[in-house]
């Protein structure tokens, strides 16, 4: 599918603000005639000068946009987004990068930390099927979209790094901690969506492991 190209901008209106924990909601969003992308790109939401990539968890085939915001206090976009009226419009270029999934034969592995669960959302509402998913989060309440991807995947681990009550089917420890001493060694495609620090662990243990994988990435900040 041909991409617009990053300069691309367009218009859209906020419809809905669906706050999941205390420092994160989903913001849904009217979908701009002829706006196409694939499950797994991002936007760049705009506020004057500033523009913050934000995945889309959102289908492609989706009425509306949505995407989702870990709040930063003291930043310049996610507290104008937390506030902003209902009906405002908004601003974004895109879609942008190529975190999608690749028609493969071989085991896929999803692993995620805190919101980098967004293009796995997407991916599975787009109807990605089978695969491992792994999402690391301090607490239970922070696996965002658990309801819609634990039914979907054919082995879901969440990872809390929080010493709490564990939810059923639950590890106790990072997901660095899961690849390196429950995953099976077997030739794999992963991918890794969330801070970089996971993402650089996840990739080294992978490489003592998994001789034979391949590994895409895409870092959230």
């Amino acid at each position: 599918m041909p991409a617009p190209s990053k300069a691309a901008t367009w218009s859209c209106r906020l419809r809905e603000r669906r706050r999941l924990t205390a420092g994160t909601f989903e913001l849904r969003l009217t979908r701009p005639p002829g706006f196409s992308y694939q499950a797994g790109q991002r936007i760049a939401l705009r506020t004057e000068a500033t523009e913050r990539d934000y995945t889309l968890v959102s289908a492609p085939a989706d009425e509306n946009l949505a995407v989702l915001v870990r709040l930063i206090p003291a930043g310049r976009v996610t507290p104008f987004l937390d506030q902003a009226p209902i009906g405002s419009e908004l601003l974004f270029s895109g879609p942008n990068g190529y975190f999608c999934l690749r028609p493969d034969a071989r085991p896929v592995v999803m692993v995620a930390s805190g919101t980098g669960i967004a293009p796995f959302a997407a991916m599975v509402r787009a109807g990605a099927r089978p695969f491992v998913l792994l999402h690391g989060v301090r607490t239970a309440d922070e696996l965002y979209y658990r309801a819609e991807l634990q039914p979907a995947a054919k082995h879901y681990v969440p990872c809390l790094s929080a010493k709490a009550l564990l939810p059923g089917g639950a590890f106790s420890g990072y997901v660095t901690a899961y690849l390196q001493t429950r995953l099976d060694p077997q030739p794999c495609d992963f991918y890794l969506s969330g801070r970089m620090e996971m993402i650089r662990d996840a990739m080294e243990i992978i490489d003592a492991r998994f001789p034979d994988a391949r590994v895409y990435t895409e870092a959230f900040f």
